[in-house]
């Protein structure tokens, strides 16, 4: 597990409220508990709540922008490997463990379109009322449309089969102690 900081925000930041989805801004000087700190975005708690401040705003946290690479290391033209490292830089705000080790993630294709590829990725959640789901698939689209050669990238969410803890990888049970 990750060490809990606390810090004042330096200026009026961008967040997301767990689990509602709803967009808020948290004022300078208000005090939030970074307790996690996972592909370059962070959950804090304030206010009494749960909230996710993107990577754009970590200098409000006092804290350094973390740039991810665009290109996984090593790697060329777009092939699956690169999509699924790209969408394991993709975390829960509330679970420490990336949406491919949670088992978030169903389905993955890559189609030619006009200039490029396609990617299209069907996920789930961990709960059909998690109101981060926009946020969360919102945040895989975008980095894979940085991958080189996508042209466009669909994240859609469904709800059959229904997620369940068995879907785990074993890499995802480990990091949460489970087994």
């Amino acid at each position: 597990m990750q060490n809990v900081t606390t810090v004042t925000l330096s200026r009026d930041c961008d967040a997301v409220q767990i689990p509602a989805g709803n967009t808020v801004v948290l004022p300078a000087g208000t005090e939030v508990d970074i307790t996690q700190r996972l592909g370059g975005s962070f959950t804090v708690h304030a206010m009494g709540g749960l909230f996710r401040i993107g990577s754009k705003d970590a200098d409000a946290l006092g804290l350094t922008r973390e740039v991810t690479p665009v290109v996984p290391a090593g790697e060329g033209e777009l092939d699956e490997k690169m999509v699924w490292e790209t969408l394991r830089s993709c975390y829960d705000p509330e679970i420490p463990v990336n949406i491919v080790d949670l088992g978030l993630v169903y389905d993955m294709g890559i189609d030619d379109a006009p200039g490029g590829k396609k990617v299209f990725v069907k996920m789930t959640l961990t709960a059909p009322g998690c109101g981060m789901g926009a946020t969360i698939a919102g945040d895989a689209q975008q980095r894979i449309l940085c991958l080189p050669g996508v042209v466009d990238a669909s994240v859609e969410i469904v709800w059959d089969p229904p997620w369940h803890q068995s879907m785990i990888t074993p890499e995802g049970r480990r990091l949460l102690g489970i087994e």
